[in-house]
């Protein structure tokens, strides 16, 4: 199935979704938070709700789903898409597909070596008074990091424009779970040197002796992944026809291969697709598999290069050096 661009030129919206299941038994573990514990809420006829993975959790795995640890660079099927590299003392330390906050890291604008900052000050000039010009800062983010451009940015420095560069983030997903019960357990940790209480400093605060826990985890009716590209904001960058694509070929990209090898979310919460990824709008869209959608990627990264949209070479490195 190719990749049907067309119908999705007057889209706003393209939503997908796909019901997860755990890969054994019925048990999973849900993300938490230091003030709240596991995010359970209930839908206006009472069903109970929980938040299995957070927006922004999503959002780092769909990042990472493009990068090849191993091998310490981009994916095969990604590769040429530009991105900004940091090296210390000749060796990989980080890049802006894995870092928070993308180009804005303060290990790529924040070190001692201002090659890139100097290259974005050049590129945003002219922008530091009146409205900032969206389309204008899209393509110089295109340029140097197309990550960027699906995932958000915002350049929160007052040399660049007054710190209000922002771009929003056009791919989001989260997970949820629908009539959800409570699973009750719990465990010790074992002490065979010394179980019992110790002496002071050596008590359960310290590590020492058996401490006995508790864990909830849940079960669920259904487990539910959910997907928005924001097509409207894509176009709104004035890109041309061959980078919107290649944005949007990522994006759906990014989330296969986050459905295929990416659902491990915790140690007890291994999740499967079991019902593959439909889009709800518009409806009748197919999402093409993997290999269709790198196939359409590596065409679209070969355009962009062409009308020299990316930089050259696409990988700017910078050398990692506080300042003094």
């Amino acid at each position: 199935m190719a990749v049907d661009f067309a119908q999705l030129r007057e889209e706003p919206r393209l939503l997908m979704q796909a019901e997860l299941r755990p890969v054994q038994g019925d048990r999973f573990q849900s993300t938490g938070f230091a003030d709240l514990g596991p995010a359970r809420y209930q839908l206006h006829d009472g069903t109970e709700m929980l938040l299995v993975e957070s927006a922004q959790s999503v959002a780092n795995r769909l990042e990472a789903a493009c990068w090849d640890d191993t091998n310490c660079r981009l994916a095969p099927e990604v590769e040429g898409l530009p991105y900004v590299e940091v090296k210390h003392k000749k060796e990989h330390l980080t890049n802006s597909i894995l870092e928070a906050h993308r180009i804005n890291s303060a290990y790529i604008l924040g070190g001692a070596d201002q090659s890139f900052l100097k290259r974005l000050k050049k590129e945003t000039a002219d922008m530091k008074l009146g409205a900032v010009d969206i389309g204008r800062l899209a393509k110089a983010v295109l340029k140097y990091d197309a990550n960027s451009l699906l995932h958000g940015l915002f350049l929160a420095r007052s040399d660049l424009a007054g710190g209000r560069l922002r771009l929003p983030r056009a791919l989001s997903g989260f997970v949820e779970a629908r009539n959800v019960h409570e699973a009750e357990s719990g465990g010790v940790k074992n002490d065979r040197v010394n179980p019992g209480t110790g002496d002071e400093g050596q008590t359960a605060k310290e590590g020492f002796g058996n401490v006995p826990y508790h864990r909830t985890e849940f079960t669920a009716e259904r487990i539910t992944a959910y997907f928005n590209l924001d097509l409207s904001l894509l176009r709104g960058y004035r890109l041309g026809e061959d980078a919107t694509d290649v944005l949007i070929a990522l994006a759906l990209f990014k989330i296969r291969r986050f459905l295929a090898t990416g659902l491990r979310l915790r140690t007890a919460c291994d999740l499967d697709a079991v019902e593959g990824l439909q889009a709800t709008r518009p409806e009748g869209f197919g999402v093409p598999d993997e290999d269709t959608l790198a196939e359409a990627i590596g065409k679209k990264i070969a355009a962009c290069k062409k009308a020299k949209l990316f930089a050259e070479p696409p990988v700017t490195v910078v050398e990692w050096k506080p300042k003094k």
